[in-house]
């Protein structure tokens, strides 16, 4: 039998691996389907390549080696699935370090990941995203563009 909310960790986890990898054109395929939110709701970005493109935008990567040189933490995963089995809400927490040579390990940014899943016949696939940042550190080594406060 099938550990639903496993499968829904795993794709939390996918995004972690692969924004880490640097494979922003993976974070748009693993979220082709959903769109990212604000908090108040506002789509930011949906769809494939919309989502590789603010990744490309926003994200940093070193030539050395193609990534961001972060580690991106994710803890306390809550999964809820509706009783027809086929919608999925998921809140966890995030922590990203970063870590470059002339830049000592460190926390970057720290918050919330509200997500929204579907199931398919393929599989359970992300379907809504919204980010909270809720602690900022040094982020000009890791972000292209200015955060501020959210």
């Amino acid at each position: 039998m099938k550990d639903e909310a496993r499968e829904i960790e795993n794709l939390l986890y996918t995004y972690a691996e692969r924004i880490d990898a640097g494979d922003f054109v993976g974070v748009g395929e693993l979220l082709a389907d959903c769109k990212i939110v604000t908090a108040e709701g506002q789509v930011i970005a949906a769809g494939a390549e919309a989502i590789c493109g603010l990744y490309e935008q926003t994200t940093r990567r070193y030539p050395d080696d193609g990534t961001p040189h972060t580690q991106h933490v994710i803890t306390n995963v809550i999964v809820e699935i509706d009783e027809k089995g086929d919608q999925a809400t998921a809140r966890s927490r995030f922590t990203v370090l970063q870590a470059l040579p002339d830049l000592p390990l460190q926390t970057i940014v720290a918050g919330r990941y509200f997500d929204a899943f579907e199931r398919s016949p393929s599989g359970w696939h992300f379907r809504e995203r919204c980010m909270k940042v809720e602690h900022l550190g040094q982020l000009e080594q890791h972000l292209l563009i200015e955060l501020g406060n959210r």
